[in-house]
């Protein structure tokens, strides 16, 4: 008897790509040595661009989408795995080249799995999810160049998002002072929940700057917005400090100068969750697993189902969607 197994199909139709919810069967699944039975999977900016069929990011189709995924192994020819393990997926362009978690049903290979680490669930790994392992990289990174609580204030830009929600949190609980920025004010109890001690109104830190260099402020940032913002943030960094660029939700492009880097010594952390080193990845998650507040993870959530995923799309892409979206392939 053949297995079936239910995704959101994406197909390119006169120039358009569309959704439909089908039920597939087994062999319709592309080459891996583990299949994994999807429980949760989420909704992240790249998956909006892929579900909107912008960049062209999702190709070939028919396609599945869905840039990360956590379940229970059914069947592995890896070493590394056996039926019955948890495990999560991130990166590897699952999602964009490969199929996807927003099915019940995934196959992929075993080298891009890391197992769910002690202390975590896979609903609440997927609420952590790519943002979430996105933002620890990016704390990982601006503490590999030396910052500390003691350094003074933290940046957090689109902070209402999911990867600055889980970074609101995660900094707050290593004991960090918070400054979080944001274009809604109907989320500032929310981010202040999270840890943030101040709000900053995203009409001031995403106008492009008007000077090179401004007054020093910030001890480090990570920064999910890109364009006018990075560069306005860019002037506003104090000696030395570091800023972990990670996404570019108000642009790809820079306008800024030389003089930041020049004359305050700034590192500009560039940060890539694609193709992260496997090591490095088991370690962020392990942090993710013990220094993420779950009462903080837990009130980011909002749970859905495939069908709802082609609203939602649009809405990411507008930055109107707050905290974490998980998605359950089977409802």
């Amino acid at each position: 008897m053949t297995n079936m197994f239910r995704a959101l199909v994406l197909e390119e139709k006169d120039g358009k790509v569309v959704g439909a919810i089908r039920e597939l069967a087994d062999d319709a699944l592309p080459q891996g040595d583990v299949t994994v039975a999807v429980e949760y999977s989420t909704l992240n900016y790249k998956d909006g661009l892929v579900l909107s069929g912008l960049g062209r990011l999702g190709r070939p189709y028919p396609h599945v989408p869905g840039i990360n995924f956590a379940g229970t192994v059914e069947a592995s020819s890896h070493a590394g795995y056996k039926a019955g393990d948890k495990v999560i997926l991130t990166g590897w362009r699952v999602g964009e080249a490969h199929w996807g978690g927003y099915s019940t049903r995934a196959r992929v290979k075993g080298d891009w799995l890391v197992k769910v680490p002690q202390g975590l669930d896979t609903r609440r790994a997927m609420a952590i999810g790519t943002a979430g392992f996105t933002s620890m990289l990016a704390l990982m990174a601006l503490e590999d160049r030396g910052l500390a609580p003691a350094a003074g204030e933290v940046l957090v830009t689109g902070a209402a998002g999911g990867v600055g929600s889980i970074a609101v949190a995660l900094l707050a609980a290593r004991g960090y002072t918070v400054a979080a920025s944001t274009g809604r004010k109907e989320t500032h109890d929310y981010l202040k929940a999270l840890g943030a001690k101040t709000i900053l109104d995203r009409a001031e830190i995403g106008a492009a700057p008007t000077r090179p260099l401004g007054a020093e402020r910030f001890a480090g940032s990570i920064d999910s917005v890109g364009g006018d913002t990075l560069a306005n943030v860019l002037t506003q960094m104090k000696y030395g400090a570091s800023i972990a660029s990670c996404g570019l939700a108000g642009g790809a492009e820079l306008k800024t100068t030389v003089l930041p880097f020049l004359l305050r010594g700034i590192n500009l952390l560039g940060i890539d969750s694609v193709m992260c080193p496997k090591p490095r990845r088991e370690l962020a998650w392990a942090r993710l697993a013990k220094e993420l507040p779950k009462d903080a993870l837990d009130s980011t959530i909002s749970e859905v189902g495939l069908g709802d995923l082609s609203a939602l799309a649009s809405a990411i892409l507008k930055g109107q969607v707050k905290g974490r979206t998980v998605v359950r392939p089977g409802s």
